[in-house]
């Protein structure tokens, strides 16, 4: 099967919804290119589904307008939108069998009969599902459902594929192995992929750009690389896994470059924001290392270990600063323990690149 030649270009223009009183979604513009997989990321309430839903059809919007291809599809109901969509439930029919429930798109679209057998079967074989086509859903297993339900949306080449927390019913083994096949999928066909989660490692491991939600305000936009090393602000920084977060006052801004006091030491933010006076530094944990000293103009503070967590590979150290700041680092387990050993006191230090300076 051809890569999908019908794979939309979404422009969303100053898009709001309102339940009520209640703003679910707030001015929010946006623009989904021709085949990238945009996952639309933020917490319970944030007003992501919120969104998958008018990009669906499924809700109108209170403002705003939205374009497909530079046509402007507001009030273009759901059945006529070229739109595929895999529920979190998964939605199957579940009187029909694997090859029915995959055939009835392009049989409601009345596609020929001939055309229908040579795309399900297609389909049935780029979502592994040969030798199951005339099982019911009951006699599946959540993955196999999960396949089923991929196959019936992509199988009549929607411009956009929207995916509601696709992953959420399958225990973490089997969600790690839908990932890897979801990734391979959008690959192979071309399609747009939204993609609604609430799990930044999926997150971060499926899609080329990330949409950030909190309280129906879009955050930030970016690749996964950008968000997670280039936070717009604390919620985002603190959203997208561990980070330690250290005050950092008095802050200057000279040829590129940040610098500030943190505990009475001084130090240095490279490739930083504008931001000036007292400000927040953040840092990685995987980006800050363990010393018994930090050399001279290294950015470096002083640290009492806490607690440590074995974790197989690696050894995770709660720390706590001269001045009260927790702080958490991974490092390999020997570095651990010789950190231990020392009387617990260390130089926690980081490359001056790699901190992230954001407004308190």
């Amino acid at each position: 099967m051809p890569k999908n030649a019908r794979a939309a270009e979404i422009k969303a223009i100053g898009i709001g919804k309102s339940f009520g009183h209640f703003r679910a979604l707030n001015d929010l513009t946006l623009d989904i290119g021709r085949g990238e997989f945009l996952a639309l990321l933020g917490p319970s309430g944030s007003g992501k589904t919120t969104f998958l839903m008018i990009l669906a059809g499924f809700l109108p919007p209170s403002d705003g307008r939205l374009f497909s291809d530079g046509v402007d599809i507001t009030d273009r109901p759901a059945e006529l939108r070229a739109a595929g969509m895999v529920f979190q439930g998964y939605a199957l029919f579940p009187h029909m069998s694997v090859e029915a429930n995959i055939a009835f798109p392009l049989k409601v679209r009345k596609r020929p009969a001939a055309e229908i057998r040579q795309r399900v079967a297609e389909m049935i074989a780029r979502v592994g599902l040969k030798g199951h086509e005339t099982k019911l859903p009951s006699q599946l297993s959540g993955g196999q459902q999960q396949r089923v339900a991929l196959a019936r949306a992509l199988v009549f080449e929607p411009g956009v594929l929207l995916l509601d927390e696709p992953f959420s019913a399958l225990d973490k083994s089997l969600r790690g192995q839908m990932q890897a096949e979801m990734k391979r999928l959008h690959q192979e066909t071309g399609t747009t992929f939204v993609f609604v989660t609430h799990d930044q490692s999926e997150a971060l491991a499926l899609a080329s750009r990330i949409a950030i939600f909190n309280h129906g305000e879009l955050l930030q936009v970016g690749t996964p690389e950008e968000v997670y090393d280039r936070p717009a602000n604390r919620f985002v920084a603190e959203f997208l896994g561990e980070i330690n977060m250290l005050p950092l006052n008095n802050v200057r801004q000279e040829n590129g470059a940040a610098t500030g006091l943190c505990e009475d030491r001084t130090i240095t933010v490279r490739g930083a924001t504008d931001v000036t006076g007292d400000a927040v530094l953040a840092v990685r944990p995987e980006y800050m290392t363990i010393r018994s000293e930090a050399e001279s103009g290294e950015n470096g503070i002083v640290a009492t270990t806490t607690a440590s967590t074995y974790l197989g590979a690696a050894t995770k150290l709660d720390l706590l600063t001269r001045q009260g700041t927790r702080l958490t680092v991974s490092v390999p387990n020997d570095v651990a323990a010789t950190a231990l050993r020392g009387g617990n006191s260390v130089w926690l230090t980081w490359p001056a690149e790699r901190g992230i300076l954001l407004a308190r």
